[in-house]
């Protein structure tokens, strides 16, 4: 696990999670290898109750701020409620495929 996963997984901790999954996507997009800019986090929480997804975002986003300032380039939230996240059959979105820089087809 890198660094800035780990850095990012403990920050999240603030929001009391029920499932927190930080998967760094770094190799799949043009950067140097062993990169840590470009992450998933699919996260559950009861916090989330009764919050629009951009209003979950902005929670995520403030409590990441200084990764968010410090070289994450890419962040991919997916924000469950419990509930969702049953509904969901506690699956999140694949990421899909880069096609910037030198991975353009």
């Amino acid at each position: 696990m890198s660094s800035m996963q780990a850095n990012i997984e403990q920050k999240l901790q603030s929001l009391a999670p029920t499932f927190l999954s930080v998967i760094n996507e770094s190799g799949n997009h043009s950067v140097p290898p062993n990169s840590e800019t470009h992450f998933k986090v699919t996260m559950v929480s009861d916090q989330f109750e009764g919050l629009a997804a951009v209003r979950r975002h902005q929670q995520v986003y403030a409590v990441l701020a200084e990764p968010l300032a410090n070289g994450v380039h890419a962040l991919a939230l997916h924000t469950y409620t419990p509930l969702e996240w049953g509904l969901r059959q506690e699956s999140s979105p694949a990421s899909p495929d880069c096609l910037g820089g030198s991975k353009q087809a």
